[in-house]
C-alpha cells in the first residue's frame, strides 16, 4: 500500500494578473508529494457555490485527492499581485469555506493512516479550522511525520498559534523573513540567522528545520547536520508554490529514505523549476521524479 501524504489547510484560487490558479499552500503540497508516487490527499473545504464546484473540477484534472467538505460560507480567494521580479504579495479573504473546515469522521480515518502531514499557521487564523487541525494531528500516529510551514500572512497568526504548531511538529519549514518575524515574537534580540534555527531546534525539540532564504539559497538543521544549497539562477516567471513544491519534494524524499543533503537538493532543483512556470502546480518535468525512484 503507498504511503499517505496530506496537505492541510486552505483551498482557494489565486487571482493572478494572467488569471485564477488554483492553490493554497497545503494544496500545493498535495499536488507535488503527489507527482512523486504518493497517495497525496488536499484537505479543506469549499463554500456551495461556483468556484467550489471548479475547485473539485480543477483538483480532479490535476489528479489530486482531497476530502473537501461543502460549507455554507464562499469558496476562499486570494488577490495576487506581483512585482517586477515576480514575487507576490497577497490579499486574503477572510469569512471563506477554508475557515470553516469540519473535522469529519473521513478526515479523521485518514489521519489514523497517514505517513506525513503538512499544515501551516493561516488556516489557524479560525477557531473551527484550527481545532480540525489540532483534531488531525492528535488522531496521526506516532510514525507520522509532521511538518509545520509555517507561512506567515498578513497579521493571520498569534505568538500562541505559533508556540503550539512548533510542540506539535518534527519539522519545520520557515524563510528568513518569517524568521526575522519569529525573532522579534519570541524576543531572540542579537541572534544571527543559523542560532536562531538552532534554537528553534533545540528548544521545541525538531527532528528538522528548513531555512529558505529566495535568491540566497536554503539551509536545513537536523541534530549535528547543517546543509546549504545555492538557489539555482532560473528566469522566473513567478514564485506562486515555489515554497509548497519545496515542502512537498522534501517531504517526498525524506518518507523515501533519501538522505537529508540529497533530499535538500532534490527540492531546491524542483522548487527552482517551479518558479519558471506560472502559477503553483505545474507538472514537474521526469528528471525530477525519477531521481526518489
Amino acid at each position: 500500500m503507498k504511503q499517505i501524504i496530506v496537505g492541510l489547510g486552505e483551498a482557494l484560487w489565486d487571482c493572478l494578473p494572467e488569471g485564477r490558479k488554483l492553490g493554497g499552500a497545503p494544496a500545493n503540497f498535495a499536488f507535488h508529494s503527489g507527482q512523486f508516487g504518493y497517495d497525496s490527499y488536499a484537505i479543506s473545504a469549499v463554500g456551495n457555490d461556483k468556484l467550489g464546484d471548479e475547485t473539485l473540477e480543477e483538483f480532479n484534472l490535476k489528479q489530486v485527492r482531497y476530502i473537501m467538505p461543502r460549507v455554507e460560507y464562499p469558496t476562499g480567494t486570494v488577490q495576487v499581485e506581483l512585482d517586477d521580479e515576480g514575487v507576490p504579495t497577497y490579499d486574503i479573504k477572510e469569512g471563506v469555506a477554508w475557515d470553516n473546515i469540519p473535522f469529519t469522521s473521513e478526515i479523521e480515518g485518514l489521519a489514523r493512516t497517514a505517513s506525513a502531514v503538512c499544515f501551516g499557521s493561516l488556516a489557524q487564523r479560525s477557531v473551527v479550522s484550527r481545532q480540525t487541525i489540532e483534531s488531525f494531528l492528535d488522531a496521526t500516529s506516532n510514525n507520522c511525520l509532521k511538518i509545520f510551514d509555517i507561512n506567515l500572512r498578513q497579521n493571520f497568526y498569534t505568538k500562541d498559534i505559533i508556540c503550539d504548531s512548533l510542540n506539535r511538529c518534527d519539522i519545520l519549514k520557515i524563510n528568513d523573513e518569517e524568521l526575522v518575524t519569529i525573532g522579534r515574537l519570541f524576543g531572540y534580540p542579537g541572534l544571527d540567522m543559523e542560532n536562531k534555527c538552532w534554537l528553534l531546534l533545540g528548544k521545541y525539540n525538531l527532528d528538522m528545520l528548513v531555512l529558505t532564504c529566495g535568491v540566497n539559497g536554503s539551509y536545513v538543521f537536523a541534530p549535528n547536520l547543517k546543509t546549504f544549497h545555492e538557489t539555482p539562477k532560473v528566469e522566473v516567471a513567478d514564485t506562486v508554490g515555489a515554497g509548497d513544491s519545496f515542502t512537498g519534494a522534501f517531504t517526498s524524499a525524506i518518507l523515501a529514505g533519501m538522505p537529508i543533503p540529497d533530499a535538500h537538493k532534490l527540492a531546491v532543483d524542483v522548487s527552482a523549476y517551479v518558479c519558471t512556470c506560472n502559477g503553483a502546480m505545474p507538472r514537474l518535468p521526469d528528471e525530477y521524479l525519477s531521481r526518489l525512484k
